[in-house]
């Protein structure tokens, strides 16, 4: 029985996908939960697997298609068994095997691919390199832009465009590589540029001396992987005073929506995680209610699934606040950018023993600048300056933040 594959309902911000891969091609056997493709949105890249056991009988769209939410993009024959494979190609040999192939299978592979029509698109032959790679890839030679001297095509360039990345356009030392932007790096840009334009957007700065978060970390962390299975992070105490203060300074938690300002009485923080595709800003919920140990579960979890290119829209979708950590990367210093709509970020940076005072006494201190960047439609800077004080205060007081003070 003939059965439809079709794009999973998408949630109302995601109009379409594009179909960023196949992992299988029409005549090969599927199993069910077997993921048949990549689609990727603005947000995240969903897997779509197999409904049932079969055979793909047929794909209706190809790689870099866009298609909407419940369209039919294939057809899997149910309970059908894939015709029997081909005989195995011959293995890709290592560079200069081609000197000392065997003669018959020299033979083969100049009757699979011959020189007449094989050319180099400036004229004369490919190089033995780029015939054999030509004709064990499939690879039509005179669809490929030549990277090498004179403009031949080379066995890179065969390699590259087999891999549906884009030659370069000029060779030897200085090549280039025009590459389209992936839907969620073309996202990401809009959004960036649409904060910009639509946002009064100011940073203030501040310092925070985590001696003490320091100390309490290394005093109890092997009781706290011993209780929670988890070891106690950084994120987890920046999150919780910034949910703490987020209370304590509302608007700093609120939303512009027209002439309106929404408040939130709850902290759905969004942590900023970087991948291979793009930052994405998965959201902890409720952040006022976790206790340490669930938050460092909950971005342990993220993580992971960010890593896996897991995530899912729900993941994603909404949060009242941004912490961004530019300190992995070694940042000491930067202006982060509001995520609308939200009304403010959070930036740390990276930890760095600095010369202080303290009781009239020059001493080191692992030292941290954190910014907050915000609406300035809503947020003074009298507000902006006294939740960044509040987060100072509960850092450099750690003990006071576990109390709710």
């Amino acid at each position: 029985m003939a059965i439809e594959v079709k794009v999973p309902v998408l949630p109302e911000s995601v109009s379409d996908a594009t179909i960023a891969s196949w992992h299988k091609r029409a005549g090969d056997a599927v199993k069910r939960d077997e993921n048949l493709l990549d689609l990727e949105t603005d947000k995240v890249v969903l897997e779509v697997p197999s409904p049932v056991d079969g055979v793909l009988k047929e794909i209706k769209f190809e790689a870099g298609a866009t298609v909407n939410s419940q369209q039919v993009i294939a057809v899997i024959e149910e309970g059908a068994v894939a015709a029997a494979a081909p005989a195995a190609e011959a293995p890709k040999p290592a560079a200069g095997a081609e000197e000392v192939m065997p003669k018959a299978q020299a033979a083969a592979l100049h009757a699979a691919a011959p020189a007449s029509t094989t050319p180099n698109p400036v004229g004369g032959d490919l190089p033995p390199g780029a015939r054999f790679t030509a004709a064990t890839s499939g690879v039509n030679p005179a669809d490929v832009a030549g990277t090498g001297r004179r403009g031949m095509v080379t066995k890179e360039d065969i390699v590259n465009y087999a891999s549906g990345k884009t030659a370069g356009v000029t060779g030897g030392a200085r090549p280039e590589e025009r590459v389209p932007m992936t839907r969620m790096r073309a996202r990401i840009a809009e959004r960036l540029m649409q904060s910009k334009n639509s946002i009064a957007m100011l940073t203030s700065f501040n310092e925070v001396n985590l001696s003490k978060v320091m100390e309490m970390r290394k005093e109890l962390q092997d009781d706290f992987v011993k209780a929670n299975g988890i070891k106690l992070g950084f994120m987890s105490f920046f999150a919780k005073a910034a949910a703490n203060a987020l209370q304590k300074y509302p608007v700093i938690n609120a939303s512009v929506d027209g002439n309106d300002v929404i408040y939130h009485g709850y902290a759905d923080i969004s942590i900023a995680v970087s991948t291979d595709k793009g930052l994405v800003t998965p959201v902890l919920r409720n952040v006022e209610r976790m206790g340490f140990a669930e938050i460092e579960q909950g971005i342990a979890d993220y993580a992971k699934k960010a890593r896996d290119g897991k995530l899912g829209l729900d993941d994603l979708q909404g949060g009242t606040f941004t912490i961004t950590n530019g300190g992995t990367f070694g940042s000491l210093m930067s202006t982060p950018i509001v995520n609308p709509p939200q009304s403010a970020i959070l930036g740390m940076h990276a930890i760095k023993e600095r010369a202080i005072v303290e009781n009239g006494q020059v001493i080191a201190a692992p030292m941290m600048y954190i910014a907050l960047s915000y609406d300035h439609r809503i947020i003074d800077g009298k507000d902006a300056v006294l939740f960044l004080v509040d987060i100072k205060n509960q850092l450099e007081n750690p003990h006071r933040m576990l109390l709710g003070m």
